[in-house]
């Protein structure tokens, strides 16, 4: 495993249906002055279509950290999670799951589905903006992860 060249941004994909979270998300990554990119699609079908480059989503970069909301349209968080950790070509991009379900069978799902660490939305802005900002420089500046070509993909 080796980090993440600082030489490009880092690549975060955001799968969220409530466009006040992705608001709220966008506005702390900004405050975080970190070098990302975030992506974002409304729902699990995107998401899948976006992780495997079909159709508008050919030429994206692969994420290298995934932020997770459970519940979703079409297709629910639990399913997008499930099927990312199943393929080999994207189970070690760490899924953080960002929601708003403190429902224990929730987080024992998600944990027993492989999410790298489940987080329960604050609804106050701040709140939710250091959380976000926690996430971003735990898991850019702290955790090492692997690099896109990592087990050759």
């Amino acid at each position: 495993m080796q980090s993440i060249s600082h030489a490009r941004p880092i690549e975060i994909l955001l799968i969220e249906d409530s466009s006040t979270d992705v608001l709220l998300a966008q506005e702390a990554l900004d405050v975080a002055k970190m070098r990302n990119t975030l992506s974002v699609v409304k729902d699990g079908v995107e998401a899948m279509a976006y992780l495997r480059k079909e159709g508008q989503y050919s030429n994206v970069q692969r994420p290298d950290l995934i932020l997770l909301d459970l519940n979703l349209p079409r297709k629910d968080g639990r399913e997008v999670l499930a099927e990312i950790k199943a393929a080999d070509e994207f189970k070690c991009i760490p899924v953080v799951v960002l929601t708003t379900s403190r429902a224990q069978e929730d987080v024992l799902n998600a944990y027993g589905l492989h999410a790298n660490c489940y987080i329960t939305k604050p609804v106050d802005f701040e709140q939710f903006a250091n959380v976000v900002r926690a996430i971003d420089q735990f898991w850019f500046t702290v955790v090492t992860l692997p690099t896109a070509g990592a087990n050759g993909r």
